[in-house]
């Protein structure tokens, strides 16, 4: 037998668990609005989003809320993003700068339009105060606006030739496919600050983000996502491969067809 005090607090632990094991999504309906469901693909391999790795649930560290679900993208699906951004770097590369620039300006507006929800998951998933989670959209949103005026003013020298008749133009050309990574602290921002300049200047990327705030990096990509596929651009421009970094991080590492990693963390 157990005394009545230990009953409750037995059946009090049995509740709280209870309350914890169904996923608390419908209590946020900004997730819906984000384009998140109950249960996600975690990697967008720039023509459909697929997940073919283990299962990974979303927490609210505030809580211990269970929030929904996330199928973590594999090897094979890894491999996937890659192909898709082989395909995708031609056309993107000849776009003109300034046009790329206007494509990071509309992702800009679309981070406009969804600061509030965005900043809202930020919190809800990382577990900073909602203002620091609106604070990191809007640092993305700064980063846009940056790289659009920069797109416009990539420079190049005219050099004098010895031939008669003859100049030298200096052209700045992509580096081509880059890894991003990211820390859990700053899901939103520090992927911003790598992808608005890295775009305009012409590269394809795949990012993982941080397991923890994979929510963050879903959401993100669809709202990139649906900004290229409006204009027509290949969808392996900006690629995520969501999964632990034992495996998808350090593939990313190692992977020798990248030719940058921007990788932020400690």
């Amino acid at each position: 037998m157990i005394s009545s005090a230990r009953f409750a607090a037995v059946a009090a632990k049995t509740s709280v668990n209870r309350k914890f094991s169904a996923l608390a999504f419908d209590k946020y309906p900004f997730l819906a609005r984000l384009g998140l469901q109950e249960n996600n693909m975690g990697c967008w391999n720039g023509k459909e989003w697929v997940g073919n790795g283990k299962t990974y649930t979303s927490m609210n560290p505030s809580t211990g809320e269970k929030v929904a679900t996330i199928q973590f993208g594999n090897g094979d699906d890894y491999e996937s993003c890659l192909k898709n951004m082989e395909e995708a770097q031609d056309s993107w590369k000849n776009l003109p700068p300034p046009k790329r620039g206007d494509i990071v300006r509309q992702i800009a507006q679309k981070l406009r339009d969804q600061r509030d929800d965005l900043g809202a998951l930020i919190s809800l998933e990382m577990g900073k105060i909602k203002s620091e989670g609106q604070g990191e959209v809007q640092e993305y949103i700064d980063m846009c606006d940056l790289a659009v005026g920069m797109s416009r003013q990539i420079p190049g020298q005219v050099l004098p030739s010895e031939r008669e008749e003859h100049t030298m133009l200096e052209v700045w050309n992509p580096l081509g496919k880059i890894g991003i990574i990211s820390a859990y602290n700053f899901p939103c921002a520090v992927h911003g600050w790598n992808s608005a300049v890295s775009m305009i200047a012409g590269n394809t990327q795949i990012w993982k983000g941080a397991s923890s705030t994979s929510l963050v990096s879903i959401a993100q990509t669809k709202l990139m996502t649906e900004v290229l596929l409006d204009n027509n651009v290949h969808g392996g421009v900006a690629t995520l491969c969501q999964g632990p970094g034992s495996s998808v991080g350090q593939t990313l590492i190692d992977d020798k067809r990248l030719n940058l990693i921007s990788f932020t963390g400690s």
